[in-house]
């Protein structure tokens, strides 16, 4: 059964996610990719902040804040969770 790749915006808290695809552009992907957002690296959702923007993700041992809009075009496949 083939993996189905979910943008990060539809996570749920405490899932961990193998990226596969990023369609953010210009400097802001460059950043991402500095950070870690990478094909074949895998991210754990945190938390939302009270009014569910932005998420808090874990990627490389570092922690950061994205929007929704900037997390609905980072794309992966669902791998586990902190329960699992």
């Amino acid at each position: 059964m083939p993996s189905i790749s979910i943008p990060l915006s539809d996570a749920l808290i405490g899932s961990h996610i193998c990226l596969d695809r990023i369609d953010v552009q210009g400097i802001l992907r460059r950043r991402l990719l500095d950070l870690g957002f990478v094909p074949g690296n895998i991210v754990e959702v945190m938390q939302k902040s009270p009014l569910g923007d932005p998420t808090a993700f874990r990627v490389n041992n570092t922690i950061i804040a994205l929007r929704k809009e900037e997390s609905s075009l980072i794309f992966g496949e669902y791998v586990g969770s902190d329960e699992t």
